[in-house]
């Protein structure tokens, strides 16, 4: 079982039971102060009875639950906003016979002073019983408002893969005028498996081939993979799309993961924009807003881009709707033109997790010996020359180093991975 500050996640039947959900949702309780909690759950098999029994924890303890039923991460996040909490009962793309949850306190996932609270028992006051009561989003509609309508109807493919999207993001891409092929809409015969990210999207590729663009997301629909002219794009392109609307409608304050492209802070610097890095993960750039007020960001390796104004998750069915609103545009054509001139490989390596720590700093000390820059927010960070860098991190939860790199010659970005695997291998011989 995982259990960090983006969510509790395990096998169900397995590492995670029913037993654990009335444990950590009995716990969430406590952080809950306006004994009103929003629910929603993604399309895997067992999300019915993890819904149903953290519903019961949260009405033991006096808590209203309203039920959203099976919605996207985002559609949760956004009505959590107006009731105070949320949980999403999901394990993003992990395979489906994982579940999870996702915990939200006004509308942000929770931080990592609140984790201990929901992993440590917690002594609840009894109370009256909460109530339950069905509710439905008006998600597609407040979306729609930040987007706009369309005038030259791009075709669009959007490949579900099974998940919650479903009845979300066609709804809204339809709405906003374009004309939409749903391919993948049902979890039983879908092509794919959860993680569009990991996935060749060969269905999406072919279906969308004649169209304008084509579309893919994750189980539970935060994830946007954007698959162009018959080639499946990078995460970072998502990103770097979602930015280059943001820098058409005015934002300039920017936040990024460390491990997101250098084309996308480039592009925001040549336009006038500031930008700020923070640690990989969703959490941590969301933080990192709410800090600075900053306008828009995200995180290049899961495609996610953040709009605070909106919601404070990564948004693959907002973003969706934003780069439709600039297909056959030129700024299109110019942010993925430039994006599309750079090269990122994102590796790992089997290393034992007590001997993390100790290879880290060894590698730090190898680096900084061979790069005039090297930055340390997050594992070891190498910068080479203005377009290419090599960042090595620790995984917090898997017994692997991972090894991410970019550079605009694609060549010299493998031989940097290759090399920096190789250094990462010699520093673990040395200290086992």
């Amino acid at each position: 079982m995982k259990k960090t500050i983006s969510g509790i996640r395990g096998i169900f039947g397995e590492d995670l039971n029913l037993k654990d959900v009335l444990e950590f949702c009995n716990n969430f309780s406590s952080l809950v102060k306006s004994q009103k909690c929003v629910i929603g759950k993604d399309t895997r098999p067992s999300g019915f009875m993890i819904k149903d029994t953290a519903s019961a924890a949260l009405m033991k303890n006096g808590i209203d639950v309203f039920n959203l039923g099976t919605v996207p991460t985002p559609v949760v996040f956004r009505e959590a906003r107006k009731y105070g909490a949320g949980i999403v009962v999901s394990s993003s793309h992990n395979p489906i016979e994982w579940n999870g949850m996702k915990f939200i306190i006004k509308g942000r996932g929770i931080n990592e002073k609140e984790l201990p609270q929901i992993i440590e028992k917690q002594e609840i006051t009894k109370s009256k019983i909460g109530n339950e009561q069905d509710i439905s989003s008006s998600y597609v509609e407040d979306a729609k408002k930040i987007i706009g309508n369309l005038e030259n109807q791009p075709e669009i493919v959007v490949d579900i893969g099974g998940g919650a999207a479903k009845g979300f993001a066609p709804d809204l891409l339809e709405s906003i005028g374009c004309k939409v092929l749903t391919i993948n809409e049902n979890l039983e015969g879908c092509s794919r498996g959860p993680d569009p990210t990991a996935d060749n999207l060969s269905e999406l590729v072919s279906a969308s081939s004649n169209k304008e663009i084509g579309f893919a997301f994750d189980l539970d629909g935060d994830r946007l993979v954007v698959v162009r002219n018959g080639k499946k794009q990078t995460p970072d392109v998502t990103l770097g799309l979602g930015v280059a609307k943001s820098l058409e409608l005015g934002y300039k304050k920017f936040v990024l993961s460390i491990d997101t492209s250098v084309s996308v802070e480039k592009f925001i610097k040549e336009r006038g924009g500031t930008v700020q890095r923070t640690k990989v993960g969703e959490a941590n750039v969301i933080e990192q807003m709410l800090e600075s007020n900053a306008q828009a960001g995200g995180e290049g390796s899961s495609g996610g881009f953040i709009l605070p104004e909106f919601n404070y998750c990564r948004e693959g069915i907002l973003t969706s709707g934003l780069i439709s609103s600039m297909l056959g545009t030129k700024k299109f054509n110019e942010i993925l033109n430039f994006m599309e001139s750079y090269f990122q490989i994102r590796d790992k390596i089997a290393i034992d997790s007590q001997f993390h720590d100790k290879v880290i700093d060894d590698v730090h000390s190898k680096l900084s010996k061979e790069y005039s820059e090297v930055n340390t927010l997050d594992g070891v960070k190498g910068i080479i020359d203005e377009d290419s860098w090599v960042l090595i991190r620790k995984s917090n939860t898997e017994d692997i180093i991972r090894v991410s790199a970019e550079s605009n010659d694609e060549e010299k970005c493998r031989q940097i991975v290759k090399d920096t695997i190789e250094l990462v291998k010699q520093s673990y011989d040395k200290i086992r």
